[in-house]
């Protein structure tokens, strides 16, 4: 025990020598560097003072020409900095055929990184600030603002680099369907605020934990008003890892009132030109906790839905008479059913003991179910028909307003103008062969047909009754 003692001392004191030892070593590199800069303002004040000034103004007029000089070679640095990055990388540039180093020197990182020139020459000449003649330390001033600056062209360097990062994804062909612009602008908060505390660490001279410890406090003010941009965030990373909403895709939110296709996803906004033209802002967080369309799946399905329904007046539904199965015979589309059912419905009814040609007492065909093979059947010939989904013509349950009768299939064709044009033009076809079956659209009586009806009360009367 007493041996590992001695030898804790020893170490101990081992330690304290090497500690002094450095400090003595500093001090004295300090002490050279004031004695090299004070050698330099003596040099300036005894040529000051043989042609101009003496005494303290010389000091002065000294000191003031360390300044100028230090800031002009620190300008005349960064122009040469500049000239020379920009030739090198126009030159490497120029040489290849990749894009990516266009999209760097488009966000002006190389321009940025010689900002760092100038920095550098002033923290390192910070010591020509110390004159012990007029009692001057600027030293830690100096390389504290030149710190500060330093830190600040490294934000900028992030943000470059955060940039050219999203330009250069926009590149792929993945970048539509997985947009990567809210990571980048989350990013670039979590690259302010760590440049904000290193910015206070090197003008405070504190050590950057510090800092951090110390603005504890005010995290809750913080998180107040960073809250979209962190919700924003969280959303972005659901949006993105669920696939949520691509740019492009056609969305429909009733309540923010979007209806159209999504311009850009960003960190805290989703941007929706709707189809007036108009520009809708959604939170990105409400994307995630409100309910919204998306049409995506339609367009990539490659069939786009008409559901439509036409309204009969119910008066005019009866029995196919035999002029009327004569001339639907003729229909082209028709002939091989009308053919079909008049002879399986003669064989049962030349089976029953009781009269056939009764209406109650046999099977008929009706109008409005030979309409309904016919809308079918005039379906299923169309062009733009997607074959390969559900095609349904069927009755509703009847309204006050006749009986429905509904057309529902999908259009191969998921254009928006296109797809109005053939549901426009099928359902100009089907009104206009409505009366070939004998059958009438309801339409609720307007102005014209009470006037018609004051005109000729006989008429009206039976038409009403």
């Amino acid at each position: 025990m007493q041996k590992d003692a001695a030898a804790a001392l020893e170490v101990d004191g081992l330690s304290a020598e090497l500690t002094d030892a450095g400090a003595a070593g500093a001090a004295d590199d300090v002490d050279g560097l004031t004695e090299v800069t004070e050698d330099w303002i003596n040099v300036i004040h005894d040529w000051l003072a043989e042609r101009f000034f003496s005494g303290k103004l010389a000091d002065w007029e000294a000191m003031l020409i360390i300044i100028a000089g230090t800031l002009i070679l620190a300008v005349v640095l960064h122009v040469i900095a500049r000239l020379v990055i920009g030739i090198v990388v126009k030159f490497v540039v120029r040489r290849t055929t990749t894009t990516w180093d266009d999209i760097l020197v488009d966000q002006k990182l190389f321009s940025r990184a010689a900002h760092l020139v100038p920095a550098i020459v002033v923290y390192l000449l910070a010591p020509l600030f110390i004159s012990p003649s007029l009692e001057m330390d600027w030293e830690i001033a100096v390389r504290r603002c030149a710190a500060a600056y330093m830190t600040v062209v490294g934000m900028l360097l992030f943000t470059s680099l955060l940039n050219a990062a999203v330009d250069i994804y926009g590149t792929l062909e993945k970048a539509r369907q997985n947009p990567i612009k809210g990571f980048a602008q989350g990013a670039k908060i979590l690259v302010y605020l760590v440049g904000t505390v290193f910015l206070i660490a090197a003008l405070t001279g504190r050590d950057p934990w510090r800092v951090v410890a110390g603005i504890g406090a005010i995290t809750a003010i913080v998180m107040l008003v960073f809250k979209d941009s962190i919700l924003g965030l969280v959303s972005s990373i659901q949006i993105f890892v669920n696939d949520m909403v691509n740019v492009g895709d056609w969305i429909e939110m009733p309540k923010f009132g979007a209806d159209g296709a999504v311009l850009d996803v960003t960190l805290t906004t989703v941007k929706v030109q709707n189809w007036d033209n108009t520009i809708t802002t959604i939170p990105t967080y409400a994307i995630t906790s409100d309910s919204f369309k998306n049409w995506r799946g339609m367009e990539k399905s490659g069939g786009r839905r008409i559901k439509r329904a036409i309204m009969l007046d119910m008066n005019t539904i009866k029995f196919c008479t035999p002029e009327m199965l004569e001339r639907f015979q003729k229909i082209e589309i028709l002939s091989e059913y009308i053919g079909e059912r008049t002879c399986q419905i003669e064989r049962d009814n030349q089976g029953r003991v009781m009269d056939s040609q009764d209406a109650i007492n046999g099977r008929r065909l009706t109008n409005i179910g030979t309409f309904r093979v016919y809308l079918q059947e005039y379906v299923k010939r169309l062009p733009e028909l997607n074959s390969d989904m559900t095609l349904l013509v069927r009755q509703l349950a009847p309204t006050r307003e006749g009986l429905p009768i509904e057309l529902y299939f999908f259009s191969s064709n998921t254009a928006w103008v296109e797809f109005e044009s053939i549901q426009a033009d099928l359902f100009d076809h089907i009104l206009s062969i409505v009366p070939e079956f004998d059958l009438a659209v309801f339409q609720s009586p307007t102005g014209a047909d009470f006037r018609r009806i004051g005109a000729d009360p006989t008429g009206g009367g039976r038409a009403m009754a």
